[in-house]
């Protein structure tokens, strides 16, 4: 399904005035507003393939009302479909053996016509597939077979070249590896492995690719993680070199933990790869954006844009930026439309840090300053300066209101049927 820009503008005509009343009166107080609305519109946001569809838990997935992608192809017209709207979408994110592709010219060229490119690559070792030789049952690139661990890294030198004929430039490893009970296994023969594992991922790599190496507190295993923590990613990615790096999830963490002190320390040390976002309340939930802890956002956005600014990095295309949600209760394209839309408030009210003040406070140890200027920043309502922004680039003003308005949903169940139901997970 693809949305006529005609009846966008006819939307946004129907709620301009209203929208004109709330930009001027936020952005009379705005210091450098061009500046900042460009930033927004160049922000932009990878879409995971398996979002698409309808998630789940360990116990079970709920019938969605249809309309789902069946393909590759339909995936990324989805993708296409949110990006149309909110103009902050113009990337998507595979996941292999889920979205291998038969023609990758055509799914190039596919993805072209929606204005889209191909993010990082992302392997699968923590299911089996009717195919495999090797089960991951006890862990893959931590595996005490050595035959197990070399297929784990087959495939991720097959996801690899798949990202290849695709355009993308990076890949990322999520391993489920670990253990569930205290003995189960080795610590350092474990570490070890899996150090060797990723080597030979490592020396596959194209000369301009990255490596993401993603980390979880726990889930599947329960007592251990191989990557459990920043800390061992950290520690792999230095042994692995200049093109690694650490991947971070924000639900991946221990209730509490201080994820913006962690980004500001990977990115101090030139070892930050990026974001998975979503947003979880007593474990990995993989929510919606902002949904539950909208200030943490805003503060780890704050670390990254006075930590990139301190870099001379840039803010869309230094770092890698992707959502990463599974669940079964909304629409998957509501719920991604919401999640870029908390990323972009988050964003924005972070430009609105008065960077000068706040270093002033901190030298001074003026706590209570230092508190003042960050909650300005974020009591801000930014949502007319990010809906400017997506205006001016030709999206929708409310692009959940619009989706609804279209009855979107509807329209891809009577293209795709009510039953359909999305590859991958």
């Amino acid at each position: 399904m693809q949305v006529e820009k005609y009846k966008i503008d006819e939307f946004n005509n129907s709620i301009e005035s209203a929208h004109k009343r709330k930009f001027d009166f936020v952005a009379a107080d705005v210091n450098k507003l061009e500046d900042i609305l460009k930033k927004l519109a160049d922000f932009q946001v990878a879409i995971p393939s398996w979002a698409l569809g309808t998630g789940g838990t360990r116990f079970g997935r709920f019938p969605s009302k249809g309309g789902e992608p069946r393909s590759l192809e339909e995936k990324i017209e989805d993708v296409g479909l949110l990006h149309a709207l909110n103009r902050s979408s113009g990337a998507i994110s595979l996941h292999i053996p889920w979205d291998i592709p038969s023609n990758a010219k055509s799914i190039k060229a596919l993805a072209a016509q929606h204005g889209l490119k191909f993010d990082a690559m992302n392997s699968n070792t923590f299911q089996d597939q009717p195919d495999q030789k090797h089960s991951y049952k006890f862990g893959s690139m931590q595996h005490t077979d050595k035959a197990v661990r070399k297929q784990a890294v087959e495939h991720n030198i097959e996801v690899i070249k798949y990202g290849v004929e695709l355009g993308s430039e990076s890949l990322t490893v999520w391993l489920a590896d670990g253990s569930c009970f205290p003995g189960q296994l080795n610590f350092r023969n474990a570490f070890q492995n899996t150090l060797e594992s990723l080597q030979e991922v490592y020396a596959a790599l194209p000369d301009a690719w990255k490596l993401f190496v993603e980390y979880k507190a726990f889930e599947p295993n329960f007592y251990s993680t191989t990557v459990g923590d920043w800390g061992q990613s950290l520690l792999y990615a230095s042994k692995l070199g200049p093109k690694a790096y650490t991947l971070v999830d924000l639900g991946h963490h221990l209730p509490n933990a201080n994820i913006e002190q962690i980004v500001s320390l990977l990115l101090m040390e030139g070892k930050l790869a990026g974001f998975h976002f979503n947003d979880s309340k007593y474990g990995d939930d993989d929510l919606t954006v902002g949904s539950i802890n909208p200030y943490q956002l805003f503060l780890i956005f704050k670390e990254l844009v006075e930590g990139m600014d301190t870099r001379g990095m840039n803010h869309a295309s230094d770092l890698g930026w992707m959502i990463d949600a599974s669940h079964n209760v909304k629409d998957p394209l509501e719920d991604l439309l919401q999640s870029v839309e908390a990323i972009m408030v988050a964003y924005a009210q972070a430009l609105l840090v008065d960077e000068k003040a706040l270093k002033e406070a901190q030298l001074s140890n003026d706590v209570v300053r230092a508190q003042e200027i960050l909650q300005t920043a974020y009591r801000t309502d930014v949502r007319p300066l990010v809906a400017e922004a997506r205006l001016r680039a030709g999206g929708a003003l409310d692009p959940v209101a619009f989706y609804r308005t279209q009855d979107v949903r509807g329209n891809l169940v009577k293209e795709r049927g009510a039953k359909t139901v999305a590859t991958g997970l």
